[in-house]
């Protein structure tokens, strides 16, 4: 019985070693260059409240702001709530808040530029995307055209209220000195773990639990909420990550997150209020199982060489 055992055990762990080197070929050969920083001519720029064309800035240019919000909407019409960031009443504090309008076929661009109207061009921004591209995707895109010595990375529905940036800055001060001026305070739903808990099923909660495993073994030590969309970086340290960054989509804030620690670019993790907003664009099975594919892909396609990360990468 014994060698019978043994052979079966063999033959699994070859089994698993040669579906693991299939995997990582399949990885390998699928893997797309870094995707074109290059914008379509009608994303280069912005209408002005009097619904005039002008240019966006670069990340290349310095800063002139003191806070950059990018909110990333995709068929946001009935969510998109800019009007919850504008809460700095300190005329001395600058700041804008860019709507990023990821391709969406409602009016959710439309709805954003009311806001522009309302508080002037100066504050609010909104950039249409010609197609979709992701959530990544469309952040990298506002961060690129943003004027802050901070970029805050925040979410159409105010899931996260505005407020708590405090907690971030804080937290982002609290990592200095900065390394070439680069930090990362991310936003965590962790301390709420146990109460979503008590209100999900079994079944997403046993996904909950998978997804935080494959995150820590795959790509990030450290960090035990990598999907929180509030997320405050120094100019710096957005330039640097978002330039490096391949996944567009769901798991973008894992691979964001992965590069940040390659570079060694310091991070907390602070707890933030956070509220589910009806609407989200999760489907719970079929959005989870490609976020474990992505996070394998992630590791893999670094691993063998086809993704690599350079020192700098002029962002277009």
């Amino acid at each position: 019985m014994a060698p019978v055992l043994l052979q079966l055990a063999v033959l699994g762990v070859a089994l698993a070693a040669a579906a693991l080197i299939l995997i990582s070929f399949v990885a390998f050969i699928t893997a797309t260059e870094m995707p074109h920083l290059q914008r379509h001519e009608e994303e280069k720029f912005f209408l002005n409240a009097r619904g005039q064309r002008e240019a966006l800035p670069s990340i290349q240019d310095s800063p002139t702001k003191q806070l950059s919000v990018v909110v990333p909407s995709y068929n946001e019409e009935k969510r998109c709530k800019p009007s919850l960031i504008l809460l700095k009443q300190d005329p001395t504090f600058t700041y804008e808040v860019i709507i990023v309008d990821d391709g969406s076929k409602d009016q959710t661009s439309k709805v954003a530029f009311k806001y522009c109207q309302k508080y002037g061009s100066d504050k609010v921004r909104v950039i249409t995307l010609v197609k979709n591209r992701g959530k990544g995707g469309a952040i990298r895109m506002g961060v690129f055209s943003s004027r802050g010595k901070k970029i805050l990375m925040a979410d159409a529905d105010g899931a996260t209220k505005f407020p708590d940036i405090e907690k971030l800055e804080k937290g982002l001060n609290d990592l200095q000195p900065w390394p070439d001026q680069m930090a990362i305070a991310c936003g965590s739903r962790a301390h709420l773990e146990k109460e979503s808990i008590a209100q999900r099923s079994y079944f997403r909660t046993l996904l909950m639990y998978g997804f935080h495993f494959l995150v820590w073994f795959l790509c990030v030590k450290g960090i035990r909420d990598t999907q929180c969309g509030f997320k405050l970086l120094t100019r710096e340290a957005a330039s640097r990550t978002f330039s490096s960054l391949h996944i567009e989509r769901w798991a973008f804030d894992v691979e964001l997150l992965y590069i940040a620690q390659f570079f060694k670019i310091p991070i907390a993790e602070i707890a933030v209020n956070w509220t589910e907003i009806e609407g989200s664009k999760l489907v719970p099975f079929w959005s989870w199982l490609q976020m474990g594919k992505d996070l394998l892909f992630i590791r893999l396609r670094y691993l063998t060489g086809a993704w690599r990360l350079e020192q700098t990468r002029k962002v277009n």
